[in-house]
């Protein structure tokens, strides 16, 4: 393992420690806390501060870094991807695939490592214990396909544009429309109604409305409403009450 990359790392778990003491120094000096409590917590950050620079003095060479390289390859496994990022969100370290799909960077045991791209899925990894001071390995992506919902862009943008486009829109089969109109003119139509002959059905009716006539006339006189004298008398009311006034 390179001196530089062991040395980057005590400086990244020291910059922790620098972040924790600043916020709980931040605290005792922000809020009006009574001075006891002020004791409590400088004890507190004193034993804090104590145990992490002792805990990383102590390991000193020791650290369990490990120099995790690899290749990550297409789906179909025909090629490296470039630009694919491999990094450890928690520490902020990371680093990025070569035009070849190679990379390589230290970590430490149990790092999770995250392995993302434009257009495939994110992978994860974690660096594994008891496997030396080095790890190849070789990371296929998975494509990730999002379907996103039709838009239909148009040139108008304005609905009264829009209105005056499609007004002005010639129709492939115009001409189609155009007889169609002609052929069902109103004048046109009422006269076809008036001069067309009746086929057999409506011939039926009119006979047999005629017979329905005759026999209703061989029985008695046909009803005349100027012979009921309820219907006059329902006419002189409504005299009265000013209704052919109101129509």
């Amino acid at each position: 393992m390179p001196h530089n990359d062991i040395l980057l790392l005590k400086i990244v778990k020291m910059s922790r420690i620098v972040v924790i003491l600043s916020i709980f120094e931040f605290i005792i000096h922000a809020f009006s806390l009574s001075r006891r409590i002020k004791i409590v917590m400088g004890i507190v950050l004193l034993t804090i501060s104590f145990l992490n620079v002792k805990d990383v003095l102590a390991q000193g060479g020791e650290l369990e870094i490990i120099q995790f390289s690899g290749v990550v390859l297409r789906p179909d496994s025909t090629g490296g991807v470039l630009g694919v990022h491999v990094y450890v969100p928690k520490a902020g370290r990371g680093t990025t695939t070569n035009q070849f799909g190679y990379f390589s960077m230290p970590t430490l045991v149990s790092d999770s490592i995250v392995i993302s791209a434009i257009g495939y899925q994110k992978q994860h990894f974690i660096v594994p214990k008891d496997q030396g001071d080095a790890i190849t390995v070789i990371i296929p992506l998975k494509e990730d396909t999002i379907i996103l919902p039709e838009i239909e862009v148009f040139p108008y943008p304005t609905e009264e544009l829009l209105k005056e486009a499609i007004l002005a829109m010639r129709l492939p089969n115009a001409r189609d429309y155009n007889a169609i109109n002609q052929n069902l003119n109103e004048q046109i139509m009422a006269e076809m109604f008036r001069t067309m002959p009746m086929d057999g059905s409506q011939n039926y009716k009119y006979y047999m409305n005629q017979r329905l006539t005759y026999w209703n006339d061989a029985i008695g006189p046909r009803y005349n409403a100027l012979l009921n004298p309820l219907a006059w008398a329902d006419f002189f009311k409504s005299l009265k009450r000013g209704d052919l006034k109101k129509k």
